[in-house]
């Protein structure tokens, strides 16, 4: 059961565009937080179930949800798809305020946060590149961690809004500094996933009881949210929740594609990318990310 609390703001007419397995959750805490919500999500009937849940209202398009939002958030699939709810006749950008607030939530590129950021300023608004972590778990029980990048002014503006589904939000830099630092948090999750299947799948192999043995090591220096979390259900063979593989593909593929700009090296984050690849090829697509290790056994 969700036992959320919520700083006491003055309520504030907001806009959520997305509503899968991350956003619903999220913008239900900006109305059960007592905020004027607006949602969009491209499958209508995703917005009027929501609508049903949490008492708020629906529009047709980005920009009728946004207009008279002073906060419009957007949690959706990727670049494309995030250019198409800001940008044109009907996207939010067209509905806004001047002055108002569009806050990313999406995993997508640095060079589209910095494009967006530079369209939103062109008319008299702000943009903010806030991707989050924490998974669905921590959408629900509204304890994400997002980092975000942008101009301080408008940051602090929104962020005891954010606080809503949040239990840390933080400005780590410029526009495009968010999506980076989301970038540094995947790189650093694929690496532990992979040498948590290999020492599970090694510890199982040499006849070891690997609950204890976890239980054990989790005390010392090998401890990890990613062991604590996921280490039984990998024992298990459990993997049918969580962040998906197809997701953690895509959101390598734009690390991957950062660190050849960049000239930064990855060697791990590309092989671990492969074996993903793997783990789609043999029909793993939804499954959790913590299947890396079914390429083991």
């Amino acid at each position: 059961m969700n036992t959320k609390s919520y700083e006491s703001l003055p309520p504030r007419p907001a806009a959520f565009l997305g509503l899968g397995v991350m956003g619903h959750p999220m913008a239900g805490h900006l109305a059960r937080a007592g905020h004027r919500v607006t949602v969009y999500n491209r499958t209508a009937a995703k917005a009027a179930a929501w609508a049903g849940e949490y008492g708020g209202a629906t529009a047709a398009t980005p920009r009728e949800a946004a207009q008279g939002a002073d906060l419009v958030c957007a949690c959706v699939g990727n670049d494309d798809d995030l250019r198409a709810v800001a940008l044109g006749p009907d996207g939010a950008f067209a509905g806004m305020p001047r002055g108002a607030v569009f806050v990313d939530h999406t995993t997508a590129s640095a060079e589209v946060a910095r494009e967006l950021y530079a369209a939103a300023k062109e008319r008299g608004l702000h943009f903010v590149d806030a991707p989050v972590s924490g998974g669905q778990a921590g959408a629900v029980n509204g304890v994400l961690t997002v980092m975000c990048g942008g101009d301080a002014e408008p940051f602090e503006r929104v962020k005891p809004v954010l606080g809503a589904y949040a239990r840390a939000v933080t400005l780590v830099g410029t526009s495009g500094a968010g999506q980076l630092a989301k970038m540094v948090n995947q790189t650093a999750i694929a690496g532990l996933l992979q040498g948590l299947a290999e020492a599970i799948a090694f510890g199982q192999k040499a006849g070891l009881d690997m609950k204890l043995v976890l239980e054990v090591i989790g005390k010392g220096a090998a401890q990890s949210w990613q062991m604590d979390n996921r280490g039984g259900t990998m024992i298990e063979n459990r993997f049918d929740f969580g962040f998906a593989v197809d997701w953690m593909r895509k959101d390598l593929g734009l690390v991957l594609e950062e660190g050849r700009r960049l000239g930064a090296r990855l060697p791990v984050t590309a092989l671990v990318d492969q074996f993903y690849a793997d783990v789609q090829a043999a029909g793993g697509n939804r499954l959790d990310t913590s299947s890396l290790i079914k390429r083991l056994r």
